[in-house]
């Protein structure tokens, strides 16, 4: 997606299963302050709006919010009773549990039960939730903004993403755009003589010395380089790609727009990762590894290197300690490909959206009624209790940014069922940047900042196929077999290029015809 995940083929294709396979917590890239670059209106009431402003005679207005637990439990009411005194509402709050939430969704759709406030799952559900949104069945809300002074402040590049035939009905979740990197173990490389990779080939060469040289120093050949797992996109393949200089889903090829698997990028992407592999270098079945294993394996002290979210570095930290008390882990980005050039890529700037159903949100009157309430949402002082807690009991202020309580148990039980559900970002709801203590976290939100800045981004993250929407995950399925089928060497070039032309022949060369025809209006 930032906000990928982008919507468009590989990584919308992939991105229900990749949120799936990180254990239903939303892939874990999703754990960080939204953005850490403007720090300058963060936690100032007088940033927006304040929520206090309703009347206090004023009914409270009764609202009921469907969306995914990524938690083993519901959580308490703690973080709701502190918002409804906030906002003057009465909240009743659906939780459904992130791995099945698309059955649900799709029942409640059917049966015409879903509540005033819908949140969706992902991106990959709000492209399957196009055709009910054309149907009419949520309220489009574009029209409304204007209205309110908080909700006008969310990025308009970001809205525009989440158009359906350029209207908007969905308010969304805000990511970083690029917070992509390496999270390696710094205590290996200095025993080895390593410096923080610069370069592609620096990355390869530090998997084969992690694997050859006994950077635990047991004696044993008990080590590998990377650890990935089955996860195209938020695994170690897309970053790398990136780096490479492969288009973010699409790119543009003799004046239209092609699929990132036609460019020469997306073979070399994959040249390294056959040469990590066939030297051993990772874990050898990663297509079929977990992130819980894929997490094991650095956390247990076994891989020395992890390409993902820079945000995991935290947990992987925490974890990897207890095994390995002695370990050091550090954070590294702005990887240079063979022409020295620096890229990465960027999601659309959201990871979810919230939709407004008409059959629960019956007339105009009652759905300003609900957009009062995401409005109040994006004021600081209940951006804060919704995403970092109750000040003293979930976090401190420390140099005017959110330092997480150490009880992390405690924050995870009772906030982040309602971390997942902020409106907008830091920039625009004006909430604590997180403060961070952790050196390599430190620098995984310095380059972040700075990786959006080489950011490459995908031109038709905000454009639709009604051939994508109907058959681009199936297809996609085409081209993903492929890629893990070449680096594990049992496809050649000829043979991964006769996938494409399967690929198109099912569907692909519609798909382009219909995207190119939407790029160009």
């Amino acid at each position: 997606m930032n906000g990928k995940v982008p919507s468009i083929l590989l990584s919308m294709a992939l991105v229900a299963g990749a949120l799936t396979g990180c254990g239903g917590n939303d892939n874990d890239n999703e754990t960080s302050s939204p953005k850490a670059s403007e720090p300058a209106s963060s936690g100032s009431p007088s940033a927006s709006t304040p929520a206090s402003e309703t009347p206090k005679d004023e009914k409270p207005t009764e609202i009921t919010i469907m969306l995914p637990l990524n938690t083993s439990e519901t959580p308490p009411d703690t973080i709701k009773n502190e918002v409804e005194k906030l906002t003057n509402t009465k909240l009743t709050y659906q939780f459904f549990p992130a791995d099945t939430y698309e059955e649900k969704l799709n029942a409640s759709l059917a049966t015409g039960s879903l509540p005033e406030v819908t949140y969706l799952k992902n991106q990959a559900t709000f492209i399957q939730m196009k055709g009910a949104i054309r149907d009419g069945q949520f309220w489009e809300i574009g029209p409304y903004l204007k209205d309110f002074p908080n909700l006008s402040k969310l990025k308009e590049q970001i809205l525009n993403n989440t158009k359906v035939d350029g209207k908007l009905y969905s308010l969304y979740i805000g990511r970083p755009l690029a917070r992509q990197g390496l999270i390696y173990r710094k205590d290996w490389a200095d025993k080895l003589g390593l410096k923080a990779p610069e370069t592609v080939a620096d990355v390869v060469a530090m998997a084969k010395a992690f694997t050859e040289k006994d950077p635990d120093g047991d004696g044993k050949p008990n080590t590998i380089g990377l650890a990935d797992r089955n996860d195209l996109v938020y695994g170690a393949f897309k970053t790398l790609a990136s780096w490479l200089g492969t288009p973010n889903n699409w790119g543009e090829k003799d004046g239209q727009l092609q699929p990132d698997f036609t460019f020469p990028q997306y073979i070399a992407s994959m040249d390294v990762m056959k040469e990590i592999r066939d030297a051993k270098a990772m874990n050898q079945d990663f297509a079929a590894t977990s992130k819980t294993d894929q997490v094991n394996l650095f956390t247990s002290g076994q891989a020395g290197m992890y390409i993902g979210a820079m945000s995991d570095v935290d947990s992987l930290n925490k974890d990897l300690v207890k095994n390995v008390p002695t370990a050091v882990v550090d954070t590294k980005a702005l990887i240079k490909g063979p022409n020295g050039e620096l890229s990465t890529w960027a999601i659309p700037g959201y990871n979810n959206v919230v939709l407004f159903p008409k059959g629960a949100v019956k007339d105009e009157e009652e759905l300003k009624k609900v957009l009062a309430f995401f409005d109040k949402m994006m004021t600081p002082e209940v951006a804060n209790v919704m995403y970092w807690g109750i000040e003293g009991t979930h976090y401190t202020v420390e140099d005017g940014k959110a330092k997480a309580s150490d009880n992390k148990e405690l924050t995870e039980r009772e906030v982040k069922g309602f971390k997942d559900s902020v409106i907008g970002e830091a920039e625009t709801n004006g909430m604590y940047e997180g403060y961070y203590t952790l050196e390599a976290r430190i620098h995984a939100e310095e380059f972040t900042v700075e990786n959006e800045k080489i950011a490459i981004h995908d031109p038709a993250a905000a454009l639709d196929s009604a051939t994508y929407t109907e058959k681009g995950t199936e297809l996609q399925n085409i081209i993903t077999d492929a890629t893990y089928q070449y680096i594990y060497g049992k496809l050649d070039k000829a043979g991964f290029e006769k996938e494409i032309a399967t690929w198109k022949s099912r569907g692909g060369d519609k798909i382009i015809e219909e995207f190119n025809a939407a790029y160009k209006k």
